[in-house]
């Protein structure tokens, strides 16, 4: 008989041992495609505000709103110079991971969750709140 713990045998411990409210907020935070936009440009290295808009073709108002929501949960940090603030990614090999692993998931599942309906709402729900 094997005595060895698998990952999700881990998994399951940790979730049974700690709240799951953090991992949620996390997922929250990479929820809307608008942050993902910005994650993944962030990726290529520190910008600002100005560079984000224009690369991305976002509001000022909306990069702004996203940037404080990430660096308010830790994925982003900034850094004054002058009257500018650059943007970074705090761990850029982490969330690489995270949007690497999320990638791989979507192949697998396939268009699963294009079908999920609550998935449809909460991204309409966002966009809806970025216009509004």
């Amino acid at each position: 008989m094997t005595t060895h713990t698998s990952a999700a045998d881990a998994l399951v411990g940790m979730v049974e041992a700690s709240s799951l409210s953090a991992p949620a907020g996390l997922f929250r935070a990479l929820a809307d495609p608008s942050r993902l936009l910005i994650l993944r440009h962030l990726l290529t290295g520190e910008h600002r505000v100005v560079d984000l808009t224009q690369h991305l073709g976002l509001a000022q108002s909306t990069v702004s709103q996203h940037l404080a929501c990430l660096r308010d949960c830790g994925l982003v940090s900034s850094r004054a110079v002058g009257r500018a603030s650059w943007f970074a990614l705090t761990h850029p090999e982490a969330a690489l991971d995270v949007l690497g692993a999320a990638e791989r998931l979507l192949a697998l599942t396939g268009d699963a969750v294009e079908g999920c309906a609550t998935a449809r709402r909460d991204v309409r729900t966002a966009q809806g709140a970025r216009r509004g």
